[in-house]
């Protein structure tokens, strides 16, 4: 009996969840881990598709991991503080006071966004460190981004309840599609424009 009406609340309260609650930090959240290992990985094919060296594609990588963070955070922060100027004016005009606990922390969501694009960015730094030949390095991060590119895809899906075959593959045929891009015409321009 007791088993029957545990599986009644726990019905009942996955049917009452609203998931769309999720999306903001979950769009945040993934948008900053999938920006992370997407630019990250296409820079360091980028720089890859011109210069074979380990060490050119770690540092480009390295630099484009620091710099989007901290373009990430800085850009998370300016906007959540625009959004928190406006509630803040919007409750003083309502009720004359300021109800700090319902308000966005732009710190949070700075600091949030740029660990987010850091684990992103981690994967394909991790898959090149210890690859010296060339096309072994370039397959090992098509490969560890290809995984990370799927499983990003899925988490998005599972955490907001979403189709997650869908999902994935929208994530990584457009992560595929950026970093052919990226290596593409960093080559073409290597070859014919410098």
């Amino acid at each position: 009996m007791d088993q029957g009406r545990n599986m009644d609340i726990e019905k009942e309260s996955t049917t009452t969840f609203d998931y769309s609650k999720r999306a903001q930090w979950l769009r945040a959240a993934v948008l900053g881990a999938n920006d992370g290992l997407v630019s990250t990985a296409s820079l360091m094919m980028g720089v890859g598709a011109v210069k074979h060296d380990v060490k050119a594609m770690i540092l480009s990588g390295f630099a484009g991991m620091i710099a989007g963070a901290c373009s990430m955070a800085i850009g998370e922060f300016v906007s959540v503080y625009s959004q928190y100027d406006i509630e803040v004016a919007q409750m003083e005009r309502e009720s004359g006071e300021v109800e700090k606990e319902k308000l966005p922390s732009p710190l949070q969501a700075a600091a949030a966004s740029a660990l987010a694009f850091s684990a992103g960015a981690i994967v394909p730094l991790l898959a090149a460190a210890f690859v010296k030949e060339y096309r072994v390095r370039v397959i090992a991060v098509v490969t560890a981004v290809t995984v990370a590119l799927v499983a990003f895809g899925w988490l998005g899906a599972a955490l907001g309840k979403a189709p997650a075959v869908r999902s994935s593959a929208r994530v990584l045929f457009g992560g595929w599609l950026a970093m052919a891009v990226t290596f593409g015409l960093t080559k073409l321009i290597g070859l014919y424009g410098i």
